[in-house]
């Protein structure tokens, strides 16, 4: 079972609707790729965020949870969808963004598999297209991991989660979801995540070989660094001088 796939039914109600996430998408695009007109999500979950850019978009999305997936065919007809692991995915063509939020990088679980991802972003972008992604901070995860367990209620079920340090370099999610049944009974959905901290000098490394840095900021809009809540991250794929400049400059 992939990730996600016992949570997926639940992912929405929980999350909210994402529109920090969308904002910080269509801040970027406007900034460093103003006549973008396709993007691709890398981890695209429920299709919350391709759903939420609005028209003018050619969507794609990708991602390995097939109940993800099911999800996003209903909530984003107008994209197609495509069932693969975002560190192998070749899709045979290109786009001028290339999306990967709500800390799904985090979720790669080791250095060579965010290498992969970063490969897979800069072969999937036309000459000067730009990689928008956000991360979990080094200091956010540590942050969690000094919390009690949170304990939501929403639409009659009960979310408990912890994170557990532990596993260094790792971060454990334990997700427990009390489903009120009909009859007054509640059904356990029990998932466990793991999410990898990394220090924004080695995310700039990694990215060094595919891209130009654009922006690194937190939510407020100053530089983020290792103990911001977030880094909201954009970056130019560096493009041959034998290819088109790039998008959005003369």
């Amino acid at each position: 079972m992939a990730q996600y796939d016992t949570f997926a039914q639940f992912y929405d109600a929980v999350n909210g609707e994402p529109e920090d996430r969308i904002t910080h998408v269509l801040n970027s695009l406007s900034r460093h790729a103003p006549s973008a007109s396709s993007v691709l999500e890398l981890g695209c979950g429920t299709g919350a965020v391709l759903a939420g850019l609005g028209s003018g978009f050619t969507l794609t999305g990708v991602d390995l949870s097939p109940a993800m997936l099911e999800i996003a065919h209903r909530r984003c007809p107008q994209a197609r969808f495509v069932h693969a692991d975002i560190t192998t995915v070749d899709l045979g063509e290109t786009v001028d963004a290339v999306l990967c939020v709500y800390d799904t990088l985090n979720h790669v679980t080791t250095l060579d598999g965010w290498r992969s991802v970063i490969r897979a972003a800069s072969q999937h972008l036309n000459p000067g297209g730009v990689f928008v992604f956000d991360l979990n901070t080094v200091g956010r995860l540590r942050d969690l991991g000094d919390q009690a367990p949170w304990v939501y209620d929403f639409d009659g079920h009960t979310l408990i989660m912890s994170v557990d340090c532990s596993h260094d370099p790792l971060v454990e999610w334990d997700i427990r979801i009390f489903e009120h049944l009909d009859d007054d009974s509640y059904r356990l959905h029990h998932e466990v995540i793991f999410e990898l901290g990394v220090a924004l000098s080695v995310v700039r490394e990694l990215l060094d070989e595919h891209f130009d840095l654009l922006d690194a900021l937190d939510p407020e809009g100053h530089p983020a660094t290792d103990d911001s809540v977030r880094a909201l991250i954009c970056a130019r794929r560096r493009a041959p001088a034998s290819e088109s400049p790039p998008l959005g400059r003369p």
